[in-house]
């Protein structure tokens, strides 16, 4: 089981570019694939480090790093299914057919009421179909592997079957990206548990998903300090007095504890002392104590300049803080813009890059609040940030803000004289009245949505909808504009990109004041953001 995983996410890995390519909407995204690929290699990190082991033991550490380390609502969604199957092995040594079957339909169970509104002909239409028919083979034929393979042959087939359950995909003659991936991960499990053959990754040298980037470490302390405590079943686990030792044996102290196992990371000069401590609580597993001068000294050699990498240290709770906020934002002008209107930290992300589960929970945890609200700003980042809220020690509320404007319409919105509850319901209210705009290219020639287009070409898309196709990048961004401001419309923001000079967007504020009514304002100003030459926002 535990070289089923591994095998699975080298096959993910080989063919994630693939997957990307079935994204339907044509917009320079890339998500599906890479974000699945990227959360299983958190499990099999995990796992390689796992010596004997049973089903029960891999299941329960692939599901607690899944859980952790999800990317994209693919990813989110992944998680949960392989946290069921963990539900379902638990307390086995091995797994019969049956047994496998009734863990994946725990997991198909727990990732439809994690969906809001589950739409059939997506990975989860693959994963409940093979499920219930793995479910009713076993039960005239209880061999582990047979089941597997009949649940992976079903896989395929409802796979082949999504685009006669979702019109967009027949139109874009393409299956669900998600349920390929799905599909993908099954192939690579089963290479090993019927042939015995872990399939080995060929993408390692050349990956498209981005490096983990590497930050020089500035601490008064020498041993970075990394561990995870199996907590032990008849002891009472302690995680404010445990938290409260770790941060008086050094600092960037971070204690995330759930279910089964506490994760402890902390700079300290005395490691035998925190692993002394830690082994009162359980048994430990995936230590890695890493000399922290010797690694600056690495980097330096192998970087020796620019870095802007963020990382986030563990502050506790402080009473006196009522409220904090994170967001989600990529581009050094929006970051500055949510930073200035009261934003504690900002996490690097959006399209292209969806942060991890773990990336939004350090960020959480670095906010010294006894509520902190989260600002997603991507519909791709909303469930992995809602996965935090049962991870983290101190009050999380997630506003499914999709985009930037949105984000920035709650944010304003805010009052920090009344309750999270009245503020989530103003901030909700606030976001679903803005309108927005992005103006982009295709990513690849395509036919969407009654739009013809070639890669490159300008796209338009207006609340989530491609609104038009055009050639000319001013004119496109005036053209959507102009139909964005409605009657009752005061206020027109115009956050222009990285790839956008100052010249293009002094150009686009001049033909948009000639097309908006005189009273109302509009704003230009400088998002730096990526994939995005323009994000309109209309209020």
């Amino acid at each position: 089981m535990r070289d089923a995983f591994i095998s699975a996410s080298n096959n993910i890995q080989n063919h994630k570019r693939n997957i990307d390519e079935l994204n339907v909407f044509p917009v320079p995204d890339g998500d599906t694939g890479t974000n699945m690929s990227m959360t299983m290699s958190c499990a099999a990190r995990e796992l390689k480090l796992l010596g004997d082991c049973d089903v029960a033991e891999v299941s329960k550490c692939a599901a607690s790093a899944l859980l952790r380390g999800a990317r994209g609502n693919s990813g989110v969604i992944l998680s949960l299914l392989f946290r069921g199957v963990s539900k379902g092995l638990a307390g086995k040594k091995e797994a019969d057919g049956m047994d496998l079957a009734r863990s994946f339909n725990i997991g198909v169970e727990a990732a439809y009421k994690a969906v809001m509104k589950p739409t059939e002909g997506t990975i989860l239409t693959v994963a409940r179909v093979s499920a219930e028919k793995a479910a009713a083979f076993a039960e005239t034929n209880n061999d582990a592997v047979a089941v597997f393979e009949y649940m992976l042959a079903e896989a395929k087939n409802t796979l082949a079957d999504t685009p006669n359950l979702l019109p967009v995909l027949k139109k874009a003659g393409v299956v669900d990206s998600g349920g390929a991936g799905y599909v993908v991960i099954l192939e690579g499990m089963l290479s090993v548990l019927r042939d015995g053959v872990m399939i080995e990754s060929g993408a390692e040298k050349a990956s498209s998903a981005p490096a983990a980037a590497q930050v020089e470490i500035y601490s008064d302390f020498m041993y970075c300090t990394e561990f995870i405590i199996n907590k032990a079943e008849d002891l009472v686990f302690d995680a404010a007095a445990f938290r409260a030792f770790v941060e008086s044996m050094g600092d960037s102290a971070v204690v995330v504890e759930d279910e089964d196992i506490v994760k402890c990371h902390v700079h300290t000069n005395d490691p035998g002392d925190v692993l002394t401590e830690a082994l009162k609580h359980g048994t430990l597993s995936s230590i890695k104590i890493e000399n922290m001068d010797e690694q600056n000294r690495q980097l330096k050699k192998e970087r020796p300049a620019e870095n802007n990498a963020q990382t986030f240290g563990y502050v506790p709770v402080d009473p006196s803080v009522r409220y904090g906020f994170v967001a989600v934002a990529a581009g050094e002008g929006l970051k500055t813009f949510f930073t200035e209107l009261g934003a504690d930290t900002v996490v690097s992300g959006g399209q292209t890059m969806n942060p991890s589960t773990d990336d939004i929970l350090n960020a959480v945890q670095s906010v010294p609040a006894q509520t902190v609200f989260v600002l997603p700003n991507n519909k791709n980042i909303i469930m992995a940030a809602e996965q935090t809220i049962k991870l983290a020690d101190r009050n999380v509320c997630v506003l499914p803000t999709r985009t930037i404007p949105q984000g920035i319409s709650a944010i304003l919105s805010f009052d920090p004289d009344l309750s999270a509850e009245k503020n989530m319901i103003n901030m909700s209210k606030a976001f679903e009245a803005v309108s927005t705009g992005l103006v982009t290219f295709a990513a690849r020639d395509a036919d969407f949505d009654g739009h013809k287009m070639k890669k490159g070409e300008i796209m338009a898309i207006e609340n989530g909808k491609l609104a038009f196709v055009g050639k000319d990048l001013s004119r496109s961004c005036v053209k959507l504009i102009k139909s964005m401001v409605k009657k009752d419309s005061s206020l027109v923001t115009i956050y222009y990109g990285a790839d956008v000079s100052s010249a293009q967007a002094e150009e686009v504020e001049l033909a948009a004041r000639e097309v908006i009514p005189d009273d109302v304002d509009l704003t230009v100003l400088d998002g730096g953001q990526p994939v995005y030459y323009f994000i309109i926002s209309v209020e």
